[in-house]
C-alpha cells in the first residue's frame, strides 16, 4: 500500500551522561543553536534559514560509550557516526581538527584515510571531518 506522506530525516537523537554539555559542545563545533530543551534533553540545529540536519541530546545514565575501532568481542559497538564534511582541503582539515580537539573532542589513534580525521567527542561518540580531495567526487 503506497502513501501520499512525505517522509524526511530531520533529527538525529544521541544518548549522553549529560545532554546539555554535548549539546554545547556540538554547538560550538557546528555552529548550531539552541531550537527546544528540557532538563534531560536539548534539540539544536542550524540557524533559522540555513537547513541543515537537527541532533537532540538526550541524558541517558546508564550510557556506555561505543569502542572504536571494536578491539575485542563484547564491546559496545559504534552504531552509528556523524559525518561533518570541512570545505577548503587538507589544510582546512588540519585547523579544524585542531579546534575539535581545543572544543573538547579527542583524536582517535586509528586513522584511516588522509582526507578524513576520526575523533571522539566529549561523551565518546565517534565522529568524522573530511574534505574533498581531488579525485574523490
Amino acid at each position: 500500500m503506497s502513501s501520499s506522506a512525505r517522509l524526511s530525516l530531520s533529527t538525529v537523537v544521541l544518548d549522553a551522561h549529560d545532554a546539555h554539555e554535548l549539546a554545547a559542545f556540538y554547538q560550538r563545533l557546528l555552529g548550531y543553536v539552541v531550537r527546544a530543551e528540557e532538563p534531560h534533553w536539548v534539540l539544536i540545529g542550524p540557524p533559522p534559514g540555513t537547513g541543515g540536519i537537527s541532533l537532540a541530546l538526550q541524558t541517558e545514565p546508564e550510557y556506555m560509550p561505543p569502542v572504536w575501532p571494536t578491539r575485542k568481542p563484547g564491546d559496545q559497538q559504534m552504531m552509528l557516526h556523524l559525518d561533518i564534511e570541512v570545505d577548503g582541503g587538507p589544510h582546512a582539515l588540519a585547523a579544524e581538527t585542531a579546534r575539535a580537539v581545543a572544543e573538547g573532542a579527542r583524536l582517535a589513534e586509528y586513522q584511516p584515510q588522509d582526507d578524513v580525521r576520526v575523533l571522539f567527542d566529549p561523551s565518546g561518540h565517534p565522529f568524522c571531518l573530511w574534505t574533498e580531495t581531488p579525485g574523490t567526487t
